[in-house]
């Protein structure tokens, strides 16, 4: 069963969000986890892949666009077909994914802002009343 981690950040800022959600892609790579970013749009996932060549100027993350290449460790992607399933799924969406039950872990990056907060609130408790582990994390951003 998917084990579903909700990180609430303590920012109001969406750029945090995406801050936060390269770090976390780096982090699992670097344990040897392959991850899939799922973003709610096209121009969404091509800004992700963007900063994650320039999120922090000592790391590398391996990745790509979903349309270019799935065999990356990270893949950007949208829609219904995230390609096989992987270790993790870092949603940025604001629904939960069809397809989040084919990984083993599920991210779920919050912000404070009602535009992420609230569909977040909803995802919380679809999750919950189909029994997923779930747990959260506070965490403390800069600035």
């Amino acid at each position: 069963m998917t084990r579903i981690d909700f990180y609430l950040l303590n920012s109001d800022q969406p750029a945090t969000r995406l801050q936060y959600a390269c770090r976390l892609a780096h982090k699992a790579w670097q344990k040897g986890h392959h991850v899939y970013l799922h973003c709610p749009d096209e121009p969404a996932a091509e800004q992700l892949d963007e900063l994650l060549w320039s999120f922090r100027e000592e790391a590398f993350v391996p990745h790509a666009l979903q349309a270019a290449h799935t065999d990356e460790p990270v893949v950007c992607g949208f829609g219904n077909d995230p390609g096989a399933a992987q270790d993790l799924l870092i949603n940025l969406s604001d629904s939960a994914p069809e397809f989040f039950s084919r990984f083993a872990r599920l991210a779920e990056i919050v912000v404070e802002q009602d535009a992420v907060r609230v569909p977040a609130r909803e995802r919380f408790r679809f999750y919950r009343e189909r029994g997923y582990p779930l747990q959260s994390h506070q965490i403390r951003t800069a600035g």
